[in-house]
């Protein structure tokens, strides 16, 4: 009962964070239809100083860090962003009215990671006064990277086999169709027989010859290429490469850092009015997007939490690194998933997998997973 009382005391302070509260009041902002707006172009400018800021921090910190603690937190992340994706195909993929490319669409999302998401949890672990690794915030492109491919190529798979179906489907009717009207033609052999030479074809010959090879393949490099050409990730991955090879600690200090906390706020705002519009989305594919959204984010933040445990005890890995990866499991992209999954699952239906994540799943990562897994770490490792 200590145990459950301290962990519910310590869960309920959280959601009286500044973070969420402008999240919930974007929500109502966009509720009561008022007509407040925030350009396009501040809110892209807001998320680039947000993962600078994050990715310079990374950065100075892997400059003197031991990169082989890295190996194990790093590994966990792919593999969180990898199982996030099979969830997906096995779960949502055989519920009703839910289309298979849709589903793994959906994965991919999720499993993708999200620069606010993170970048609100870091606010959140620093108003707590819980160390972390600095270079934990890199463990994102080894989870978002792994998750987009894999969607990508499940998708492409799946569709490749159902088109190969589908041609199969129609050559058997063009082969029946072809061997009725030969027999009416054909010369006739001894003993009333269509004669072998004239008519040697069998059914497989004949489709073999008819539909050639259907290529399933899927070129990996140009996924990669596009996650890495994102803004969000290009911005994360620029400030890591400054602070490694540069020395930024000054710019770093007076300006990036104090700026950091009032921008997450804006950008919690912005947030919270987007996902109220992205609701009418939902309404617009099954229900059962809603049901995953709400129950996704927190099964693979649990997920990494559980994983990033192992790492505390085997490597040292810090309470709040745990955290971290905890959130960003939980997370889904908000900038660089949805272009790329619209460019690699082009059948795909973006009110599914947009819609769950924004008006949904996002809120859930923020509101509820963001301080449960804090509450969770501090309960079980004492990490604040």
């Amino acid at each position: 009962m200590d145990f459950l009382s301290d962990f519910l005391t310590r869960f309920l302070d959280k959601l009286q964070s500044p973070t969420l509260g402008f999240l919930i009041g974007g929500m109502v902002v966009a509720a009561v239809n008022s007509r407040l707006q925030i350009p396009d172009a501040i809110y892209k400018f807001i998320v680039f100083m947000l993962l600078i800021k994050v990715g310079l921090s990374g950065g100075i910190a892997i400059r003197n860090a031991n990169l082989a603690e890295m190996l194990l937190p790093a590994l966990f992340a792919a593999i969180v962003g990898i199982l996030i994706v099979f969830i997906a195909r096995n779960t949502l993929a055989r519920l009703p009215k839910v289309k298979t490319v849709d589903a793994i669409a959906t994965g991919g999302l999720f499993g993708a990671v999200s620069g606010s998401t993170l970048a609100a949890g870091l606010t959140m672990l620093e108003s707590e006064g819980m160390q972390y690794e600095a270079w934990a915030a890199a463990l994102y492109p080894f989870m978002d990277i792994p998750a987009l491919v894999t969607a990508i190529v499940l998708a492409s798979i799946y569709t490749g086999k159902q088109k190969s179906l589908s041609q199969q489907e129609s050559l058997s009717k063009q082969e029946s169709l072809s061997k009725q009207e030969s027999l009416s033609k054909q010369p006739v052999a001894a003993g009333g027989y269509p004669s072998e030479q004239e008519y040697p074809t069998t059914r497989q010959e004949y489709l073999s010859q008819q539909r050639g090879t259907v290529d399933t393949r899927v070129k990996i490099w140009p996924i990669v290429k596009d996650s890495l050409q994102g803004s969000a990730l290009s911005a994360l991955l620029l400030g890591l490469a400054l602070g490694i090879l540069t020395q930024p600690e000054s710019v770093y200090e007076s300006f990036f850092n104090p700026l950091f906390r009032g921008l997450l706020s804006i950008l919690m705002l912005v947030m919270g009015m987007e996902a109220w519009a992205r609701i009418g989305e939902l309404r617009k594919v099954a229900q059962w997007y809603a049901v995953y959204a709400v129950v996704a984010p927190l099964l693979h933040g649990l997920i990494g939490f559980g994983l990033g445990m192992v790492a505390h005890y085997t490597t040292g890995f810090s309470p709040g690194g745990v955290v971290i990866l905890s959130v960003i499991a939980a997370s889904s992209s908000d900038i660089s998933g949805p272009p790329t999954l619209r460019a690699g699952i082009p059948k795909a239906n973006p009110s599914a997998y947009i819609g769950s994540s924004t008006a949904v799943g996002t809120p859930i990562a923020l509101a509820v997973g963001i301080p449960l897994f804090i509450g969770l770490a501090q309960t079980l490792m004492g990490g604040g």
